[in-house]
């Protein structure tokens, strides 16, 4: 009796078609009893790992409080991992006092210096996950691990110590990724570097200047934003040099930081500001005398109302609808603009705000100026005529009568 590979070796091409069959099939079922097997253990795995969170949180005050001896689970790798875990969780979620308790037992237990270990010793994957993990603790003890974390060789081993130091939220975090950019300069993606800057930074912004100095193009540029963003009233000298700088979105950012933080010079900066070259350096600083939100920036949004750039007067029309200013009479100081784009931006936001109605209603029954300026001012806000010489006949509606 022949075997059965001498029987398909006389088949000739249809005996190969027949063995890549054989072959695909054995392989489909080393595939199934793979995938099987996988389900199987991570059925068992995940059934294990719930039934001892169940465990450990019903003795969770035992356990932080160290009634419940570390010994009798930091043996064991498994229950390690799941105390870790509920430690981190409960620090996203706690308040103060809670965070703070819980950040002790990560001290006292030991888990806290084992991911410090972790994060200098390990590469690869379990090297990031350290990193990681040492950046939820948001323990200072962590940020030597994490700076060290920086100058890995590997682009996302440095992006998860970036993201480990923003985490922390401390100015000793925001020290080692600014002296880490000034060594090496911009070599993570410009937004998780800026967004780890910006939560770092907030309790001491006086750090971000310090470096901004020294730093030239695209990383200049991102420390302006971060500092346009966490700057304070006590940077008021900063914050007029930067107004000044040769680069536009320097100068922006300059604009968003005045508006945020209301400095003595803001208003004056501003002013000037809005006859900047660039359209969104004006647009930033149209932007910031609206957050001011008082009578002396009318005149320097009247002026940014006349813009060249159709963004600029939408934001100032809407600063100008926002004021607390009679409605009335700044309608009349943008009149006497003559500039048709300005007055319908006006209007156009006066209807947005839902002031429109009130605008003309003060017209028909104002008192305060004469009877023909107010109607012609009525018929313009009414969209009856086109805004032209001879709107204001007889009384003077210069833009300073606004703020006087």
């Amino acid at each position: 009796m022949e075997s059965i590979f001498r029987l398909i070796h006389k088949l000739g091409p249809a005996g190969i078609v027949l063995k890549a069959i054989f072959a695909a099939l054995v392989a489909d079922g080393l595939l199934l009893a793979f995938i099987l097997l996988r389900r199987s253990y991570r059925k068992r795995y995940f059934a294990k790992r719930d039934a001892r969170v169940f465990h450990f949180r019903a003795v969770w005050e035992q356990l932080i409080s160290g009634k419940i001896p570390y010994l009798a689970w930091r043996g064991k790798i498994f229950d390690r991992r799941v105390v870790e875990s509920l430690a981190l969780d409960a620090l996203e979620a706690a308040p103060p006092e809670g965070a703070a308790r819980v950040l002790n037992f990560l001290r006292v237990s030991g888990l806290l210096q084992t991911r410090i270990y972790e994060a200098r010793k390990y590469h690869g994957w379990q090297r990031r996950k350290a990193l990681v993990a040492l950046g939820q603790t948001r323990a200072a003890e962590g940020i030597a691990a994490l700076g060290e974390g920086l100058r890995d060789n590997n682009a996302e081993t440095r992006l998860a110590a970036l993201r480990g130091l923003g985490r922390t939220g401390l100015p000793a975090a925001a020290e080692e990724i600014l002296r880490w950019v000034g060594e090496r300069g911009l070599v993570v993606p410009a937004l998780p570097l800026e967004n780890a800057l910006m939560n770092c930074c907030r309790e001491r912004p006086q750090l971000v200047p310090r470096y901004m100095a020294a730093a030239h193009g695209e990383l200049r540029e991102l420390l302006g934003r971060v500092l346009g963003e966490v700057a304070t009233q006590t940077m008021d000298a900063d914050l007029t040099e930067m107004a000044g700088d040769q680069a536009p979105e320097v100068r922006a950012s300059a604009a968003r930081a005045l508006g945020n933080a209301r400095p003595k010079s803001a208003l004056p900066v501003l002013a000037e500001m809005v006859k900047d070259p660039v359209w969104f350096v004006r647009l930033r600083a149209t932007v910031a005398l609206g957050q001011l939100r008082t009578v002396r920036a009318i005149s320097a949004l009247l002026l940014a109302l006349t813009d060249s750039h159709r963004l600029v007067r939408l934001r100032a029309a809407q600063a100008l609808a926002d004021q607390d200013e009679d409605s009335s009479v700044i309608f009349a100081a943008v009149a006497h603009t003559e500039d048709a784009y300005a007055i319908d931006a006006y209007i156009t936001a006066a209807e947005n705000a839902g002031i429109y109605g009130e605008l003309l209603e003060k017209l028909r029954t104002g008192r305060s100026m004469e009877e023909e300026r107010r109607r012609h001012l009525l018929d313009i806000a009414s969209r009856k005529v086109a805004p032209g010489p001879g709107i204001h006949p007889g009384v003077s509606a210069e833009p300073d009568a606004v703020v006087s």
